[in-house]
């Protein structure tokens, strides 16, 4: 039989990671956005924390549509900036979700900056929450470097300007596939997989 989860985002880039991921790996499993369920009201991310942020998002939608669900948190942390801008990325520049302006603000905070000191990682912490109250919650790492200028059209938020270690492309500038397999996300729901395989198939 199908087991349903819910992902508690509206981002359908995000959604589309998670069911690819899913579809080898945990068999059966049908992943769902917040697209695809009644609307409910999202509270504010209070959390001091990567992990606390996704691990609120993932209670809320259990407590809302009482589906097993996974919720994550990510963003920026920047080394020269101590770590900001951290659980704050989305809303850097007070507007929530406003990549341009966000990126410009990093980018000018950033000028002064010499290359060698321009190092930082995004996070990811990935939180997986059961209608029974099992609570797993992960968290991934991917450092690099942050650019003076903008390079790339694919993903979003800050990859144009983020280059992962090793690499001379930017995050921007990467295949969907590549980015899966090395990326913060791409890491930290790979490591949730088996828990998400464990806690679902014992339903």
């Amino acid at each position: 039989m199908s087991t349903r989860l819910l992902l508690a985002t509206r981002n359908a880039g995000k959604l589309a990671e998670l069911q690819r991921l899913l579809a080898s790996a945990v068999p059966g499993v049908e992943v769902l956005g917040l697209r695809d369920v009644p609307e409910y009201p999202e509270a504010p991310e209070t959390g001091a924390t990567f992990e606390e942020n996704a691990l609120l998002k993932a209670r809320e939608a259990v407590r809302y549509t009482g589906l097993p669900a996974v919720a994550d948190d990510s963003g920026l942390t920047v080394d020269a900036l101590n770590g900001m801008p951290g659980i704050f990325s989305a809303r850097w520049s007070g507007r929530h979700g406003d990549d341009e302006a966000n990126t410009a603000l990093l980018l000018g905070q950033l000028a002064d900056v010499p290359d060698e000191r321009r190092g930082g990682a995004f996070i990811c912490a990935a939180a997986l929450v059961t209608p029974e109250g099992a609570e797993h919650v992960l968290r991934a790492e991917w450092r690099g470097r942050v650019l003076r200028e903008k390079r790339g059209s694919n993903g979003f938020g800050y990859d144009p300007v983020f280059v992962p270690a090793g690499l001379e492309l930017t995050s921007a500038e990467l295949e969907p596939a590549e980015k899966d397999a090395i990326s913060h996300r791409g890491q930290a729901f790979a490591a949730l997989l088996p828990v998400i395989g464990k806690v679902l198939g014992g339903r």
